[in-house]
């Protein structure tokens, strides 16, 4: 049975409340009002032993970027099967040509990785490939 861990943006963003209506794969959304370390390590298990599916989506709201190295580590990962969708809305021509490199290094590694203002795109890719 497929699980996908709902990686990404957080910063106030609203994507995964959109993809989840959309979705038709168990999931698990990170995102608590009160981060701590008990959610960390909640968030590694998930991770690790029930999501064999990790998406990442990076919007304009990101704030650091530490979902672009759980996304690259992900791609490296046996049996995870990753997903990189970058909504381009808001970045400019410089970030996107990094993010285009980005795309193809998960892509590299056997990885789903695009650039598109689509969400719903995601959730046809989730929807087709792992119902």
């Amino acid at each position: 049975m497929n699980k996908i861990f709902l990686g990404g943006t957080c910063a106030e963003s609203t994507w995964r409340e959109e993809l989840i209506k959309l979705i038709q794969v168990d999931y698990f959304n990170p995102v608590v009002k009160d981060w701590n370390e008990s959610c960390q390590a909640i968030e590694e298990t998930e991770k690790s032993f029930y999501c064999n599916i990790h998406l990442y989506v990076i919007t304009e709201k990101m704030i650091g970027t530490f979902s672009i190295a759980e996304a690259i580590e992900s791609s490296m990962t046996q049996n995870k099967n990753t997903i990189l969708h970058i909504i381009p809305k808001g970045f400019n021509e410089q970030q996107i040509h990094s993010f285009k490199a980005v795309c193809n290094m998960v892509s590299k590694h056997g990885g789903i990785a695009y650039i598109d203002n689509d969400l719903a795109r995601t959730a046809r890719v989730i929807n087709y490939c792992f119902k």
